[in-house]
């Protein structure tokens, strides 16, 4: 039985041809005692309406009121087939244009008179001819009432399914841009590992040349470094191309590096070549995990520069501050320096980040990064992180 119902709901033409063939099958016994031929084609006409109401909703129902008009001027009597005219009132209201709705309706109102001037209903008194009108007219009127309810249920589930679609393409989008923000943090990720790992090994790699003859013990020791700073780089990459995976194997990746980690991260620039001072000031304290990672990298990029563009002899100090509500940082150097151009256009390796992955991580944190040569030579970035406004 579901199946079937199923099926109608599927192709309502079909129902509405059975409908209208039983209304047909119905009318015909009155007809056959009445023996009117008109009636009969009057019926006929009805039930073929009802057959395209869904269709048709506008043109059936002017149909519809002709026939039922030309019914009522020969004073027929009223038949099954006639219930074809309240299924097309329902019709008009519910698929119908506005203005065929409103016409529906002022239609409804008029049958109960005007069945009351085509049968002949003088002879009633007053209040029986009132009463009578309004009988014959509330059939019509409940229907198009009908009809109307189911237009705005109509019009209520489509702009529940309008709705959902919208927040299913606003969902979508808001995906996307989480992606491309993902990305972008794991583009910096990688610039900041390769950027100063590699700057560290081509160091010590350069050093070991140097010494390979004289000293191996020494040349020995600058390719344990590079080994050591190496295997380092897999590590944080693996995790960080890792986050491209499924969520399973999130608990595979060591954390993200944060202020402890500052110690290491230092002797290992020391051991490149890069006399480092480190300052701390004010009581560590625990700090937001983005603030921490953005932290250190800030740190590490500064001294890959310095190491870069500082030269021979240069010599850098990392000064951390923990104040009130910010953790202060200030890391320069006293080497040659870098241009302004550069401090403007944030770095000029091969990645295209530099001092930009830096601006993009304070703001990520609401901070604040002033960076560019340091008076008397050199150069000097200094960061300023909210620690009750991480967003990370």
């Amino acid at each position: 039985m579901q199946l079937l119902y199923s099926w109608f709901r599927r192709h309502p033409t079909v129902s509405d041809t059975a409908w209208a063939l039983l209304l047909l099958l119905l009318s015909v016994p009155q007809m056959v005692a009445d023996r009117s031929v008109g009636q009969l084609l009057l019926s006929v006409g009805l039930c073929g309406l009802l057959c395209v109401r869904r269709i048709y909703p506008d043109a059936v129902l002017w149909a519809g009121a002709a026939i039922a008009f030309v019914q009522l001027a020969y004073a027929h009597n009223i038949y099954a087939a006639d219930m074809a005219l309240l299924v097309l009132g329902y019709g008009a209201a519910a698929f119908g244009k506005p203005w065929t709705s409103r016409a529906a309706l002022m239609l409804g109102f008029a049958a109960g008179p005007l069945a009351v001037i085509s049968f002949n209903h003088n002879v009633m008194s007053r209040p029986s001819i009132i009463a009578y009108a309004v009988l014959a007219s509330t059939p019509f009127v409940l229907s198009w009432v009908l009809g109307r309810f189911t237009s705005i249920r109509r019009a209520y589930y489509l702009e529940l399914e309008d709705r959902a679609a919208r927040l299913e393409r606003e969902r979508d989008a808001q995906a996307k841009v989480a992606v491309a923000a993902e990305r972008a943090r794991i583009a910096r990720e990688l610039h900041d590992v390769v950027a100063h790992n590699v700057s560290v090994m081509i160091v010590q790699a350069d050093g070991a040349s140097y010494v390979m003859d004289s000293s191996p013990e020494q040349a020995k020791e600058a390719l344990a470094t590079i080994a050591g700073t190496g295997r380092q780089a897999l590590t944080e990459m693996r995790r960080l191309l890792g986050l491209l995976r499924s969520a399973d194997t999130a608990g595979e990746y060591v954390p993200q590096p944060g202020v402890e980690q500052l110690p290491d991260l230092l002797e290992q620039v020391r051991s490149a070549g890069l006399p480092v001072e480190f300052q701390v000031e004010g009581e560590p304290r625990p700090l937001p995990r983005g603030v921490e990672l953005t932290a250190y990298r800030i740190v590490q990029e500064a001294l890959t520069n310095a190491r870069k563009h500082g030269g021979p002899q240069a010599s850098a100090t990392v000064r951390i501050s923990f104040e009130d509500g910010d953790l202060a940082m200030v890391i320069e150097d006293d080497g040659r320096g870098a241009s302004a151009a550069l401090a403007r256009e944030g770095g000029e390796d091969g990645f295209g980040h530099g001092l930009i992955g830096m601006r993009e991580r304070v703001g990520m944190v609401g901070g604040s990064l002033d960076a560019g040569p340091r008076v008397g030579g050199g150069f000097r970035i200094k960061a300023v992180l909210p620690l009750g406004a991480s967003r990370n």
